[in-house]
């Protein structure tokens, strides 16, 4: 028998897509040139996925190097790469203020009521690259802002998401992406978005990615409300006490009340240093000329050699 993970705390009861008013100019070419030309260097994040038949991944990162933006953006067309410029609150004010806009004229559309420490990463991927089946430890809204997403939204259950292995992800001794089965896609939602519009889910229901047409660019805003701040620190000190062999109740039967004391204990045991980062280095580090090799198909590699 499955039971939810997590009751409603942030986000709305189903995944619901809605129309944005984020401008679209921000991602046109010329926009996206001049963004990842003036974007922080630490705050610049590459991303390679590669894909068994089976669908399970291999994740390899780098930096930009040297590479000015058109370089980048042209890289990234020709390539799989997945590319998040973070805390775009911070790097481009003039483009959060017109998602805190947008996300605040239709907040309760949204699921937003309460929202607080909002984040956002301006997400520019390949026209054929893939994100793994994962979920995220806070409410997210994806602005959809070029191309075509296909995007599957799975139920936030143990059956997909196992509260053992969700715990390890908030207490980051594991990455995000998470065992994924075809089998599973019965059971999601599937939504095809375009540019104008929004999607959004309940807080943690995993989900996964495939870009469909054309360069895709997408600005993705995380947020928190106290009800999944308390909720998700009663996740990390749950792992913590997992791991010391108690007999953890599932998140679904715990009350307020438990979860406040939780959350209060958590943040005992981060500054206990019990709560770690154990996530390892990925295989190698590459730059955006070694990423455009990488993603060159072999007989263009070939010939370029031979040249």
């Amino acid at each position: 028998m499955t039971r939810p993970v997590e009751s409603n705390v942030t986000g709305p009861a189903i995944p619901t897509v809605i129309d944005h008013e984020l401008p679209l100019y921000f991602a046109s070419d010329a926009a996206l040139v001049d963004i990842l030309d003036r974007y922080p260097h630490e705050l610049f994040d590459i991303n390679h996925y590669a894909f068994d038949a089976d669908g399970q991944v291999t994740l390899t990162t780098g930096s930009r190097g040297r590479a000015d933006g058109r370089v980048v953006l042209e890289a990234i067309r020709a390539g799989r790469l997945w590319v998040n410029l973070r805390s775009c609150e911070q790097a481009h004010p003039g483009l959060w203020a017109e998602v805190l806009r947008a996300f605040g004229n239709k907040i309760e559309d949204f699921g937003g009521k309460g929202a607080r420490k909002m984040t956002g990463q301006l997400i520019i991927s390949s026209p054929a690259t893939r994100v793994p089946f994962h979920f995220d430890a806070a409410g997210v809204v994806l602005f959809h802002l070029r191309g075509v997403k296909r995007v599957w939204v799975y139920p936030n259950t143990d059956l997909f998401l196992p509260q053992a292995e969700m715990e390890k992800v908030i207490m980051r001794t594991t990455t995000e992406e998470l065992p994924y089965q075809r089998i599973m896609d019965g059971a999601a939602y599937r939504f095809d978005i375009v540019p104008g519009q929004a999607l959004t889910w309940p807080l943690y229901a995993p989900h996964r990615v495939e870009n469909q047409e054309g360069l895709c660019v997408s600005l993705s805003m995380d947020y928190q409300t106290w009800g999944s701040r308390i909720t998700t620190g009663a996740h990390r000190a749950n792992g913590v006490l997992r791991q010391s062999g108690w007999t953890i109740k599932s998140m679904a039967q715990t009350g307020w009340i438990e979860r406040a004391v939780l959350w209060a204990a958590s943040v005992v045991f981060t500054k206990l240093g019990l709560v770690k980062n154990n996530i390892k280095d990925f295989e190698r580090a590459f730059d955006v000329a070694d990423a455009a090799v990488m993603t060159t198909p072999a007989p263009m590699r070939e010939q370029a050699a031979a040249a």
